[in-house]
């Protein structure tokens, strides 16, 4: 069971995170439940499902799984507001991995697999390193959305995406560094980062430019930290 929760997730990951463009997001805000690509993203998820589990005795599930998507999907779409999305988007991502687990179980709860113990550790490295990357950036993006730190940056533009691509090296190397017991590296990174950092904030004498920076750096590393204790503690049970 746990290799197959694992490809789920792992499913879930891909198609709301990496294979939803920008454009089908805003078109399902604008058009709500009218929108095709809600429907596409849903039929997506679908398809990815079939193609990692590889087991049509799963169909059931998998056919339940997506239908739960669409229910959860259409409901934040309904009920979200501009001064709730970011709540909704939280939420939206609990009730995902909830129905995913609890219809799992609901199932096939006596369908536990001991096998293939080596692919299910790599399955879920996988899942580890791709909630750092694209997913974590998201869950940030989100966070941040409170903020418009555009108006704080405006006049010292930097490159294109910077931020996002530093952010994502940064929880792999602090992920990295934790699995194979080199806390020492976390705290080097960390220092190292301040160092190059500290002109940037010395230089914009902007109180909120600065409070803006460690509360970034702060939940990227304390979402990596958090990320490879998971896993180092599920290693146990796959």
């Amino acid at each position: 069971m746990i290799l197959l929760l694992l490809k789920l997730v792992l499913a879930h990951l891909i198609g709301d995170f990496f294979l939803q463009p920008q454009k089908w997001v805003k078109d399902k805000e604008k058009k709500k439940l009218k929108s095709v690509w809600l429907y596409v993203h849903v039929a997506m998820h679908i398809a990815l499902m079939f193609l990692l589990v590889w087991d049509l005795s799963y169909t059931t599930l998998l056919l339940s799984i997506g239908l739960a998507h669409l229910i959860i999907d259409g409901l934040k779409l309904i009920l979200q507001g501009k001064k709730t999305k970011r709540l909704f988007f939280f939420i939206d991502q609990l009730l995902h991995l909830i129905s995913i687990l609890a219809l799992t179980i609901l199932l096939y709860q006596d369908d536990f697999e001991f096998t293939l113990k080596l692919s299910a550790n790599h399955l879920l490295l996988v899942i580890c390193l791709s909630f750092l990357t694209i997913p974590t950036s998201i869950i940030m993006k989100t966070i941040f959305s409170k903020w418009n730190i555009s108006k704080l940056t405006k006049d010292n533009e930097s490159l294109k995406d910077a931020g996002k691509y530093i952010g994502v090296l940064e929880r792999l190397l602090v992920f990295t560094f934790i699995i194979v017991g080199q806390w020492g590296a976390v705290g080097f990174l960390i220092t190292a980062k301040s160092v190059f950092r500290f002109g940037d904030l010395t230089a914009s004498k902007e109180r909120q430019l600065t409070e803006y920076i460690l509360i970034g750096t702060l939940i990227s590393f304390g979402i990596a930290t958090l990320t490879s204790l998971i896993y180092i503690n599920l290693l146990t049970y796959v």
